[in-house]
């Protein structure tokens, strides 16, 4: 089964977000990477004033919810607050996270194809056609 988790994208104030949303909910961190954690990728290459900036933060809210989120990178675009929500659906076999990715893009555009990632899950990203944007994401 499927599980859906809110995702927030910061213009770089992801960590000073999440050490007030670690105050308010409690909890520690599951996740916490930097985009200087990233393996070198040609045509990815970070600046070294963004190297520091919040590459993935998860921190699970109860047993059902995780609240996630990045900050973004300038050279991939600024966020537009409105848009910078998505919705991080997390699938238990590739095939499921097709069907979804699929459906979920008809009539939409995709933004990241579905692909194995560095980080080794099965990952894709899409805006439905109603302006949603969804992240799917299999870990293999």
């Amino acid at each position: 089964m499927a599980s859906v988790n809110p995702y927030l994208t910061f213009n770089g104030n992801c960590e000073q977000a999440f050490n007030f949303y670690k105050k308010v909910f409690g909890g520690e961190f599951h996740t916490f990477s930097r985009f200087k954690d990233m393996p070198p990728m040609p045509g990815m290459e970070i600046p070294e004033e963004l190297r520091d900036r919040v590459m993935h933060v998860s921190l699970p809210i109860n047993k059902e919810n995780i609240l996630m989120a990045s900050d973004a990178n300038p050279a991939m675009g600024n966020v537009t607050f409105g848009q910078n929500i998505s919705l991080s659906v997390n699938t238990e076999s590739k095939k499921e996270a097709d069907r979804i990715f699929n459906s979920l893009a008809e009539g939409g555009k995709i933004t990241m194809p579905m692909d194995k990632t560095f980080w080794g899950a099965y990952f894709g990203m899409l805006i439905d056609p109603f302006e949603i944007i969804w992240m799917v994401n299999c870990d293999v």
